[in-house]
This record gives structure tokens, sequence and C-alpha cells, in this order.
């Protein structure tokens, strides 16, 4: 899907700017409006509007803001759309901070690939159709492709115990429906959802999706110099996460492990920056929907889409939703360069460059037996999925990044193409 996130402004870029030393220094709001266009083939154009809005007080604390807040509305002419606003808050708790995330977005189009990785035979051209369709020799393959629509709302609130540490807590509610492909285009094609329908590796009480209420509780260590754009520090978010079966009654209860380390070791000053970020997260007791297993438990998002292993947040250039199991690791890889600082219509700006390296593997299976036994193993087990790719990055006072990256993934069987994606942030 093509999502695209244009700053009409950066088109004069061109133009000569006089780079300066010292910084402007931001005081009170400052609005940062954008506009949001895009296109996808089978979705339509897409087109609305998104707004970064700061207060940094006083400026006392500058690039650090007082306050974040965050909202966009953009919808596809064919019907998908994405509603968000969220907020950062980080005077309003003394020695701590406040995060909320309001989020609706659907995918008419959303990539099901299985099981447990490479423990799926994967063909990006395989087309299968109903016995009563009519086949197309022009048709596009739908096989790996279903409809998932998702509506959260989260807040967590973190204290500071002691220096850079602090204990966190957080809530959050998921209602996620999904169903087979429903768009026209596709009309006829038996799915790989509908495969996993029928053989009962994907329930009768999970295949439309459901309901998730998180309670969340852990350890947050944070040194770094900038949230958005750190070049020094490490970041460190240690959690359990228990899921009660509260609403739908169809006995999905579980509790998870999530750990995040995030570190930033300069290389030359601020303006060379090595970057990782190590990601764990694994099911300790329970059972959790097929629709849940790619949710990253994370209690203070970075992306709009929490979802692993494939996708923007997490292993770039993997086909989205690529590799799914209830216990996943994730390693990403990058050097950041600021290349050039310049001032623009009274804010602070950097260009960056982000060559970066990822990979991700299951390490705790997710009805592999039944997998197995239903035929739909590929022989195989799953193995280290590896992406390789590079970005671009338009910073505005520290705080608001824009950011075009392409990547490949390394493997055949984790998609052939070269992904690209135009939005905000870096990964981590």
């Amino acid at each position: 899907m093509s999502r695209s996130y244009i700053l009409l402004l950066s088109l004069l870029l061109s133009c000569p700017c006089l780079a300066q030393k010292d910084e402007i220094i931001k005081t009170g709001w400052n609005f940062g409006p954008l506009p949001v266009i895009g296109f996808d083939s089978d979705l339509g154009f897409q087109y609305g509007l998104c707004c970064d809005i700061f207060n940094f007080g006083d400026g006392s604390n500058y690039p650090v803001y007082d306050y974040k807040i965050n909202v966009e509305a953009s919808t596809y002419t064919k019907g998908s759309s994405i509603l968000r606003t969220y907020g950062d808050f980080k005077t309003l708790i003394p020695d701590g901070k406040l995060f909320f995330d309001i989020t609706y977005f659907n995918a008419p189009k959303f990539g099901f690939y299985g099981f447990n990785g490479f423990a799926q035979e994967y063909d990006p051209d395989k087309i299968v159709w109903y016995p009563s369709a009519t086949p197309s020799n022009n048709a596009k393959s739908g096989y790996n492709l279903m409809s998932k629509n998702q509506f959260r709302v989260m807040a967590s609130v973190s204290k500071e115990i002691a220096g850079n540490l602090s204990a966190a807590a957080g809530v959050a509610f998921y209602h996620i429906t999904t169903d087979r492909l429903g768009i026209s285009d596709y009309e006829g094609q038996y799915t790989l959802f509908d495969e996993y329908v029928s053989k009962g590796l994907i329930r009768p009480n999970e295949k439309n999706g459901g309901n998730v209420t998180q309670f969340r509780a852990g350890l947050v260590y944070d040194t770094r110099d900038h949230d958005s754009d750190p070049t020094s520090g490490e970041n460190i978010e240690a959690s359990l996460v228990y899921s009660p079966d509260l609403i739908d009654g169809n006995g999905y209860s579980n509790l998870g492990l999530y750990l995040c380390m995030s570190q930033y070791r300069s290389i030359f000053s601020d303006r060379l920056t090595f970057a990782y970020r190590f990601l764990v997260q694994s099911n300790l007791w329970g059972e959790i929907p097929y629709w849940f297993t790619n949710n990253i438990n994370s209690m203070f998002f970075r992306k709009l889409y929490t979802e692993a292993i494939g996708g923007n947040a997490s292993v770039r250039g993997l086909n989205r939703n690529g590799v799914l199991g209830q216990g996943i690791v994730m390693v990403n890889g990058e050097i950041r360069w600021r290349i050039y600082d310049f001032k623009f219509i009274n804010q602070n700006w950097q260009i960056a460059a982000n060559p970066f390296f990822d990979a991700g593997q299951v390490i705790q299976s997710y009805r592999l037996d039944e997998q197995k036994a239903a035929g739909l193993h590929s022989g195989n087990d799953d193995g280290i999925h590896c992406t390789a790719g590079a970005g671009f990055k338009l910073v505005m006072n520290h705080n608001m990044v824009l950011s075009f990256e392409a990547a490949k993934a390394l493997d055949k069987n984790d998609g052939n193409g070269l992904w690209t994606n135009i939005g905000f942030n870096y990964l981590f």
C-alpha cells in the first residue's frame, strides 16, 4: 500500500538557505500541519490532513517539549481510512509522563502469509479459483490477502523512581475485525485465509476478529538526548502484559513478556550515530487469537502501526504481516548521518540519511503441530528474515521527522519487490 506524507514546503529546500550554528529556541505552541496525499491501485487516491502540535513552554528545556499532540484524518476514494490522535505529555505528571493513543484504521487488502514464517510455503503469483468462478487471465494474485480493521484506545504513564529509571503502567483496548478478501478485483479467488479457516487453523470463534483488553506494567530506563532523533543514550522498556478475556468469552486470556532495548552511540560528534534496537516478545501463559499474534505490546508507540514481523514498524522490506508467531525476536541497526542543518520559516531543520539492516525470527511457534497436520507446512523451520535498505529524513526542531525509506528482503520468500515508505519518525 502506498501511503505518502508530503510536506509542501520541502519543495523549497533546493533554494539557497544559510546554515547557522546557533539554533532558534522555540517557546510556546508550535504547529506543523501537513497534507496527506497517496494512491493505491486497489484503494484509490488518499487525501487528508495531519498536524503535529508542540508546546515548548518557556523554552528552557528546548528541544524537549512539554506537550505533543498529533491528529490525522485521511481517507481513500474506495473506502479505506485512517483516523488518529495521540499525545505525549512530559510535564503533566511531576517527574513522569502520560501517553495516549486513539486510532481507527482499516485495510481491505491486508497481507496474510500463514503461521511461523518459512514454515508456510510462499508463492507471490499463486492464484486458486473457486470451482464456480470464471478464471481470468489478467487476474492479480489475491492468495495472500485478507481484510482487517482495527480500533484501539490506550494510555500509559511513567513515574521516575531514581535517576533515569521509571516505573510504567498502561491499559489498552483493541477491537479488531477480520474477514476474507472482499475486493472486487479478486472476486472468485480462494485465499490462504480461506484455507486456514476451512482446515481449522483459524478457529470459527476468531475468524471474524474480536476484542482484547490489556493491562501492562513494567520499567523504563531512558538516557536519550532527544526523543525523536536521538544521537546518544539508550532506551529500555521491559513489561508484563496481561490480557484477560473480559468481553468475548472465547478463552483467549494470556500473559506476555515484552522487552525492547535501543542504544545510540556517537561515531563522530552528533553528526554520525550508530543506532540499534533489540526487541523480544513472548507468550508466557495462555493462548492468543491468530489476529493478535502480530501486535507489538509497547507502552509508548513510535509508529502508527504496531505490527510485526514485516512492515514499517518492524522489519522494513519484509512482506507486511509476513511472519506470525506467538514469540518473536527482532534486531534493527542503522547509521544516522546528519548531513546539513539550516534555518527556514523560523524553524530549525536537519537533512539526514540512514542506511539500515533489519532482521527477525519466530522463537515461539504458533499452532505448528496443527499446521503440519493440515498439510500446510513447507517442511522447513522458520529462520532469520533479513532486509537491507536506506532512508532520508527531514527533521524540524528535533521533534518532527518526515521520513522516506526503501528496503529489499534478502530472501525471495519474504518478498521480491522494493518496499518504500513515506511517513513520520525514525523506526526507533
